[in-house]
């Protein structure tokens, strides 16, 4: 198959793009805290060397895409040790999560631009066997490249915006190119599986969403009673995931419910932590008090709003707290996963604005676990009820918990069918 017109200007636009992408990849990396080695495999340089043996690669960009699959990588490192597991993410706070937490043998690398340089040299080095894009974009440079090495790739936990399949259908020939290496298509939900089935991938099917698997927090009991001791052991309610235009109305709530209850501790956890600062002032604004985690600033034991500006650590204020509210959903971002509160056993409030995981939440509000609340004052209302009648909130997080599903099964199933499709690769290439 020829590549389109479309697609080779998409691949010389690309090239043009590539010096000042790469500036500011490696740059947004240091900034993390990233080494400068580190920071440059984004261009495809590898820092470590590829293990003998199939090898998986799986790529997710960005925290939760990447906290998603590992269980999938225990899962295939325990059905199939002989396999080699490599995951790539895109973010200094993706990586940071995942450490220590991939299985025994595992490799993490910062995925290569989408240019055909960088994605040279990835491929080059870690010549993988097949190529499992977790809930990502998909990027024209790498699906083309993976196919002209004959490397097949899987989607994974698929999910695809309305908008993003109108720009792949209005041009088919350049579709059909582009995804010609892609050999399997698990959709997280039905619409992002007729959305591919419209791009011509027939065979995509609708799966288990992989966030519905992750099983409950892994907490250490001594470190989470250490937390609730460091906050003063006083009630507990936490705003996780949140975004802009969404703290103004979460703080002015705190500041009603403080009213009622002088020693309310309201946990508040931007969905990005380099807000920090521009949440600190709005705290100020509302006239809050303020502890911030990561500076240890600020008297936690009595503050208003203990600002969690730290990455991974959402799972302990989950534990902490019997009601999470879910940001990005007041706003048009598309909401967040409901999977990892509940798996907490948290009630679970949420805004109207969740298209992203439209049928997550239809569950959930069919099986009454889960509130949705218009705006602020719906807001106020519902954790006040839930405050002050636990045996509700308490209602919520167990009507919740059965829809955090056992993944053994599926999970055995998707290991399964990854290690056929490497397996199938590593033997054509040694045939």
């Amino acid at each position: 198959m020829r590549p389109t017109a479309l697609f080779r200007l998409y691949r010389a636009l690309s090239a043009l793009a590539l010096p000042f992408a790469a500036r500011r990849a490696v740059a947004k990396l240091r900034d993390g805290g990233v080494s400068a080695e580190r920071a440059h495999e984004r261009l495809g340089h590898a820092t470590e060397l590829r293990p003998n043996g199939p090898l998986i690669w799986f790529h997710g960009a960005s925290v939760g895409e990447a906290k998603s699959v590992l269980p999938v990588l225990h899962r295939i490192a325990l059905d199939h040790p002989d396999v080699r597991l490599l995951l790539t993410s895109g973010t200094a706070t993706s990586a940071e999560a995942i450490a220590g937490r991939m299985p025994h043998g595992a490799i993490h690398q910062f995925s290569p631009l989408d240019g055909r340089g960088p994605m040279a040299r990835f491929l080059r080095n870690w010549r993988p066997d097949l190529c499992v894009l977790v809930e990502s974009e998909l990027w024209p440079n790498l699906l083309d490249m993976c196919a002209e090495a004959d490397i097949p790739v899987a989607l994974l936990n698929a999910r695809l915006s309305d908008s993003s399949a109108q720009g792949w259908t209005r041009f088919p020939g350049t579709a059909a190119y582009v995804l010609r290496g892609i050999v399997m298509a698990h959709c997280q939900d039905a619409r992002s599986r007729d959305h591919l089935r419209a791009m011509g991938l027939e065979y995509a099917q609708q799966g288990a969403n992989l966030k519905s698997m992750m099983g409950p927090p892994m907490i250490d009991a001594v470190a989470r009673a250490q937390a609730h001791a460091d906050l003063g052991n006083r009630p507990i309610w936490v705003a996780a995931s949140t975004h802009p235009g969404e703290e103004e109305v979460i703080l002015a709530t705190h500041a009603q419910l403080l009213a009622d209850d002088p020693d309310l501790c309201l946990i508040l956890v931007p969905r990005h932590p380099e807000r920090a600062d521009e949440i600190a002032a709005l705290i100020a604004d509302a006239h809050l008090s303020l502890a911030q985690r990561s500076t240890r600033t600020g008297d936690a034991t009595r503050a208003e709003v203990y600002l969690a500006d730290t990455m991974g650590e959402t799972d302990l204020w989950y534990t902490l707290s019997p009601i999470v509210f879910l940001g990005g959903s007041f706003t048009n971002v598309g909401g967040h996963t409901p999977f990892e509160p509940a798996a907490a056993d948290c009630a679970i409030l949420h805004g109207p604005h969740y298209v992203n995981f439209a049928e997550a939440y239809a569950r959930f509000l069919a099986a009454d676990a889960s509130m949705e609340v218009e705006d602020g004052a719906a807001l106020t209302q519902a954790v006040r009820t839930l405050l002050d009648d636990p045996n509700r909130a308490a209602t919520l997080a167990a009507n919740a918990h059965p829809l955090v599903q056992s993944g053994d099964g599926p999970l055995g199933e998707l290991a399964t069918r990854l290690f056929s499709l490497a397996g199938a690769h590593a033997k054509d290439l040694h045939d």
